[in-house]
């Protein structure tokens, strides 16, 4: 087939994984050319919630893809907002990371440990929401940037800590400053954290053909549980929604949770279904998140 042009954002983290999936892509034979976009979040500074959050790191490369100026977008899968764009299409997830968020702290320090009104950097409504339910004591505060600016701030002692996710960490080589892997118990993931998007045109048959061989089924059924579930909620990309699917014992299983921006209140499931049901099995998640009272939780953090 002909060469196959992928996009995708300038940042590090970014590039580490188009050039991972590049590299992929040629192991098969395939001729691949990068194509580097800057989107909307990459040139903010303001923190998301006051500037839309959804799609500001994947608007402007869809675009692109629409415009077939590209063939391919990497998009990390937890900035891809779940709203079908008509003409493009999801068409493999490689083997999914690591799922969880670490903090970035002083070596033996642990969440546990901090002293009282520790100032504690994260950009994300869902870690902030579900450390407040854990210590409502502490000080949670923005933070922006790629994940060597923010450990730069937190080295400039600017935070006490910050809380990162541990596949990006891992990705560029920064696992020797974790000091804590966070417990999943208590700080359940984004919905497609850890996870790669590949997205073409709806119609590009060819593209699709080429990507199956990077197409991994079970982390693709757990991100389209997680994603399902968050489209029902209409939660958006930063709504204190947190969700974990993942293929144990040949079943499903989807935990989910959503929670007041306080930490004061958390609905949570916790279901299992067959692999080919994962669509429906986040709408059935979705769908029990809210008699519990879930669209109000989510509501009131969209007000905020």
């Amino acid at each position: 087939m002909a060469k196959i042009r992928l996009g995708t954002r300038k940042s590090p983290l970014a590039r580490w994984q188009a050039e991972w999936v590049c590299g992929q892509l040629q192991q098969l034979g395939h001729e691949v050319e990068m194509v580097w976009i800057t989107t909307q979040g990459d040139v903010a500074t303001q923190p998301l919630g006051t500037i839309g959050g959804q799609g500001l790191f994947t608007k402007e490369i869809q675009r692109a893809l629409l415009d077939k100026q590209i063939d391919l977008a990497v998009h990390s899968l937890k900035d891809l907002p779940t709203q079908a764009i008509e003409g493009l299409k999801l068409a493999a997830i490689p083997p999914r990371e690591v799922v969880g968020d670490c903090l970035i702290a002083p070596a033996g320090t642990t969440l546990e440990t901090l002293p009282a009104n520790a100032k504690i950097g994260t950009g994300s409504l869902r870690r902030a929401a579900q450390l407040r339910a854990w210590r409502k004591d502490l000080e949670i505060l923005d933070i922006r940037g790629n994940v060597e600016t923010r450990i730069k701030k937190h080295d400039d002692g600017q935070y006490d800590a910050i809380v990162l996710a541990q596949a990006g960490l891992h990705r560029l080589g920064y696992l020797e400053r974790v000091a804590q892997k966070l417990p999943l118990e208590k700080v359940l993931p984004a919905v497609g954290q850890g996870a790669l998007g590949l997205e073409i045109r709806a119609d590009d048959q060819a593209t699709f053909d080429a990507l199956q061989g990077l197409n991994h089924a079970d982390s693709h059924a757990s991100v389209v549980a997680e994603r399902s579930l968050l489209n029902h909620l209409r939660g958006g990309c930063l709504a204190p929604v947190a969700a974990w699917g993942r293929v144990e014992n040949g079943q499903l299983r989807l935990q989910a949770r959503v929670l007041a921006l306080d930490g004061s209140k958390m609905v949570s499931i916790d279901k299992v279904s067959s692999s080919d049901q994962a669509a429906e099995l986040g709408i059935e998640a979705a769908e029990e998140l809210i008699a519990q009272g879930a669209q109000t939780l989510i509501e009131a953090a969209r007000q905020k």
